[in-house]
């Protein structure tokens, strides 16, 4: 039965874990094989790994890293970066990866996502839409943040659940490492839009926060950087997640006071 998922979403740039504000200057915070071998004990429910910088630098997918990755992950994993091609989707995928993020490519090549499904299985793709908002109403990014595509997200997530998407993120750029609480707001309209499984991302700053995303949307996906990443309002670096007693109170009484 599917069910509300809580997920650390962890940023690569060069190899390094980095984390960023609204998309801004990355901080180094570690190693992301460590990072992954400390959420294997904490036994999270799925984890996401972007490449922040491949799709932007023009490069491929960094297949090396996504192997150790994969042998060192025992959630499923889902990866993004760099990726423009079904076949390197279906190399990813077959690396050990269970789902493959595509981002500026879904923007640039629509048609990639049915060739992709022919390939790997719907269930594979997820699509990560970046939103910034421009005046009073919210626009759909690519490249780290830096490129409009003058796509409004809800009608952009319809047409990609037409095409063969099987997941969607949402990512509020302004959101980003602000830790203020998500975008209920984008994420209402996204939802509105589509039937497709929903994942939030961008300014979960507790568990409060994440309990809210549930109450008002039910089974959907609460993804985190900073949350899981950083400690105390001094923000020191240390890799945590809700025990599974405290996770599953959590989602339970969400769900009961929707």
């Amino acid at each position: 039965m599917l069910q509300a998922r809580i997920i650390p979403c962890l940023l690569v740039k060069n190899g390094g874990l980095v984390k960023t504000v609204r998309f801004g200057t990355p901080k180094y915070v570690g190693d992301p094989l460590n990072a992954v071998r400390i959420f294997n004990e904490k036994e999270v429910d799925e984890l996401t790994v972007l490449d922040i910088d491949a799709t932007a630098q023009g490069r491929e997918p960094n297949y090396s890293l996504i192997r150790d990755l994969a042998v060192e992950c025992r959630m499923p994993l889902c990866y993004g970066g760099g990726v423009t091609t079904a076949e390197q989707i279906q190399k990813i995928i077959g690396l050990g990866v269970e789902k493959v993020a595509v981002s500026a490519a879904a923007v640039a090549d629509p048609e990639l996502l049915p060739r992709a499904c022919e390939r790997v299985g719907r269930q594979s793709i997820v699509v990560v839409i970046d939103v910034k908002k421009v005046g009073n109403r919210d626009e759909v990014f690519t490249h780290n943040g830096t490129r409009a595509t003058g796509l409004e997200p809800a009608a952009f997530a319809a047409r990609i659940e037409q095409l063969g998407a099987g997941e969607i993120v949402v990512n509020a750029i302004d959101r980003d490492g602000v830790m203020k609480g998500y975008d209920l707001e984008l994420m209402g309209r996204v939802r509105d839009a589509v039937t497709l499984p929903l994942t939030a991302l961008g300014g979960a700053g507790s568990t409060n926060d994440i309990a809210e995303l549930i109450r008002r949307f039910g089974i959907v996906g609460a993804a985190a950087g900073s949350l899981f990443v950083f400690k105390g309002v001094y923000r020191a670096v240390l890799i945590n997640y809700p025990k599974r007693a405290d996770k599953d109170a959590l989602i339970a009484q969400a769900r009961q006071s929707a």
